[in-house]
């Protein structure tokens, strides 16, 4: 039986683990719960599971729901738990895109010397991690990850300036928390997975591409030295890649199955790199490595943050994002200390630039390259 710790257990991610274990009980346990701010989900998972440790945001948080269950702990950052299970040598399952936006070169580097996998759960990686299974690293030419394009697709960049949050968290295909519909919204989270995917796979940034494939049907694609292209599809549903990391390197039998008629018509196009801006500076900000993907991470989320509560508009949040960037050193950072430090004064500066586009119009747009 396999121990299972959650971070993040009661975002979207998380729940949907639970509901894996919960439909193969004879195979996991759940054992410890980070559960962040949500303290009557909390209470909810430590009854039904009963973990050995759960913890929470904050110290007072923590109190409350010790005195709700007589024993409650108090955990650390994500980040943190993250590079600390690593460093221990346990069997990580990523779903966390802060960790390898972040922090990806000092966890990928300590996962390496521990010798124990990285097992991605987000379905893109998590699809060309299937595909790896049919050829080495050395045989691989380019991957290939698919983005739904979000609910913009076909809206003209003329018209973003009237885009509501409303609008922009109707995704067309995926059921997800509020940040991540925003960032598939401006294709952020497809460049953050850009970045995940040369960390986790050890690819240069010119080896993995995106294509716009609205049917979300096929999650990734790996092609071979010899032109040979593997391709992973399945359902919609994140409770499968959950399952294969959880699993592996075993499959189970489950009820998770796509039909093959659902196939008869699928899109590949390529994405606007102008219309949507962030993918682009994601690219950018891996290039130039070191601190600016950690202010690409920690600038979006407040931009996103602000956009949700109708501080900025939907077309500032490239604005903010680009400034950040520049106003960040590319240095390399060598613990994750350095790396919360970048973290702490991106998120500063972010909210400053928020602050200057309520006065007036932010300066230095985006001056950003085709690719």
């Amino acid at each position: 039986m396999k121990r299972i710790a959650i971070l993040g257990s009661t975002g979207s991610i998380g729940r949907s683990t639970l509901s894996v274990v919960e439909t193969y009980p004879e195979r996991f346990e759940i054992v410890a719960l980070a559960a962040g701010k949500n303290l009557e989900a909390a209470f909810a998972q430590s009854q039904r599971w009963k973990p050995r440790l759960i913890s929470v945001a904050n110290e007072k948080d923590a109190e409350i729901l010790s005195a709700r269950l007589k024993a409650a702990g108090i955990g650390v950052a994500g980040l943190e738990a993250t590079y600390e299970a690593v460093r221990a040598g346990k069997t990580v399952g990523l779903a966390n895109k802060e960790c390898l936006v972040a922090a990806g070169e000092l966890i990928t580097a300590e996962a390496r010397r521990q010798g124990k996998p990285l097992l991605p759960i987000d379905s893109e990686h998590n699809a060309v991690h299937q595909c790896l299974r049919g050829g080495t690293m050395q045989e691989v030419q380019s991957i290939w990850l698919t983005a739904s394009g979000g609910p913009f697709l076909h809206k003209p960049k003329a018209e973003f300036f009237r885009i509501t949050v409303q609008e922009a968290l109707d995704h067309p295909t995926w059921k997800m928390g509020n940040r991540i519909t925003i960032d598939s919204a401006t294709l952020m989270n497809k460049g953050f997975e850009v970045i995940e995917a040369c960390r986790l796979f050890n690819l240069a940034p010119s080896q993995v591409r995106v294509m716009v494939h609205p049917q979300s049907t096929v999650h990734s694609m790996v092609e071979f030295v010899d032109g040979s292209r593997r391709a992973q599809f399945s359902v919609t549903d994140m409770q499968l890649p959950i399952l294969y990391a959880l699993t592996y390197p075993e499959r189970v039998a489950s009820s998770m199955h796509l039909s093959v008629m659902d196939l008869r018509h699928l899109d590949f196009i390529p994405p606007d790199m102008g219309k949507f801006p962030c993918l682009q500076l994601a690219y950018e900000a891996l290039e130039a490595g070191g601190g600016k993907t950690v202010a690409l991470n920690a600038a979006d989320e407040i931009a996103v943050a602000c956009f949700l509560e109708g501080r900025i508009g939907f077309e500032d949040i490239p604005k903010v994002i680009y400034e950040v960037i520049a106003a960040t050193e590319a240095g390399q950072l060598e613990s994750i200390s350095q790396v919360l430090e970048v973290d702490r004064e991106a998120r500063r500066v972010a909210q400053e630039k928020v602050r200057q586009l309520g006065r007036s119009t932010l300066v230095g747009q985006p001056a950003l390259r085709e690719k």
